[in-house]
């Protein structure tokens, strides 16, 4: 009877500790600061510089193929940038052509890169049923 008398005295707690919950989202913010600069990473192609305006587009309506100084063909489709042969890369930009007709296509070129590799990236894109080519070029400093 003395056990029916006494009443439970603790209660639930309606506080929730948010401390840990701090460290979590503290750690993924240093791993994201770490991890997203090395999702950016390109193609290292020295660009020639020209005296030209820069073109405004949406970068998702974009494709990029790059050749770069050791000749390797490379493409850029909304950001996923892929190493590839050139005949491959002409078959991917006719599919992505084809879901997409109004798709830009640039041409990086690095400027070591013997003019005829160039040329056959742009044959290539033509082939591939792309009607203009723009080319890319680093803006000229004075």
């Amino acid at each position: 009877m003395a056990r029916s008398r006494r009443k439970n005295k603790r209660r639930p707690m309606a506080e929730i500790n948010v401390v840990p919950y701090i460290d979590v989202m503290l750690v993924l913010l240093v791993i994201f600061m770490i991890t997203a600069p090395m999702l950016t990473q390109g193609v290292d192609v020295e660009l020639p510089s020209a005296n030209a305006t820069p073109i405004q587009d949406n970068e998702n309506d974009i494709i990029i193929a790059s050749v770069d100084s050791k000749g390797q063909f490379y493409l850029d489709v909304g950001g996923k940038q892929e190493s590839i042969a050139l005949l491959e890369l002409q078959d991917k930009v006719r599919k992505v052509l084809s879901q997409n007709p109004k798709m830009s296509v640039l041409v990086r070129g690095d400027k070591n890169v013997p003019y005829g590799d160039v040329i056959g990236l742009m044959v290539a894109l033509q082939g591939a049923g792309v009607p203009n080519v723009g080319l890319v070029t680093e803006p000229e400093t004075n």
